[in-house]
């Protein structure tokens, strides 16, 4: 353990790296996740048809599977050069993770009454207005333990940017194992560690959710 607090600075630094990529990555695979999920649900045939393909192929990908598309298939295939670093880690962790943002909030969607969307659209309301204001907030309540669930994976996940030219946990786990062979299992250990304090307030968050949903109901 001496080995991670003689390098503090650079825990420290990857730490706060992690927690970048898991909260900028997070909010846009919130953004796109409930985009991707209002065309699952659409009447509109090449929304769903779009979505349902888009959900099917990154959710069953590999994420590392896909920085390696963003750094040698994207830029011949898709004339598009994402820079290797922390725009890929976000870029690739955004495109990953919305697919199950998307598949909880559609389970969301599909556990509020039909009722609710008929009288919407009685009074005139179209098919986004009535999703937007009707569905989605009674949605929210019933998904927030699950897509908070997702979200613990997700910063779990940011460990495959290490691979990538992103200094972040894992990174610095391996950097001082290195300069530090007496000491891999503390060093390891406290970074772990350093993990379990974002995703354990996560999970009792969660568990917290979900019991006061379950009183409400």
């Amino acid at each position: 353990m001496g080995a991670l607090i003689d390098n503090a600075d650079l825990v420290w630094k990857a730490f706060t790296m992690t927690l970048w990529l898991s909260l900028s990555a997070g909010v846009l695979s919130l953004i796109w996740g409930v985009i991707l999920a209002g065309f699952r649900v659409s009447p509109i045939g090449p929304l769903r048809t779009f979505g349902s393909a888009y959900v099917t192929v990154f959710r069953n990908t590999p994420l590392t599977l896909l920085f390696l598309f963003l750094l040698v298939g994207a830029p011949p295939l898709l004339g598009i050069q994402v820079a290797l670093g922390e725009a890929m880690a976000i870029t690739a962790m955004t495109l990953y993770t919305a697919t199950f943002v998307c598949e909880v909030v559609r389970s969301g969607v599909n556990s509020v009454g039909v009722g609710q969307a008929e009288a919407a659209r009685s009074i005139g309301l179209t098919f986004f207005q009535t999703l937007g204001q009707i569905i989605l907030p009674q949605a929210f309540r019933s998904v927030i333990p699950p897509l908070i669930n997702v979200y613990i994976a997700h910063v779990k996940n940011t460990s495959v940017a290490a691979g990538f030219a992103v200094f972040e946990l894992t990174s610095a786990a391996k950097r001082i194992s290195n300069l530090n062979p007496a000491d891999v299992v503390a060093i390891f250990a406290g970074i772990g560690i350093c993990y379990l304090l974002i995703t354990i307030p996560m999970g009792l968050s969660s568990q917290r959710i979900e019991r006061k949903v379950a009183i409400a109901r």
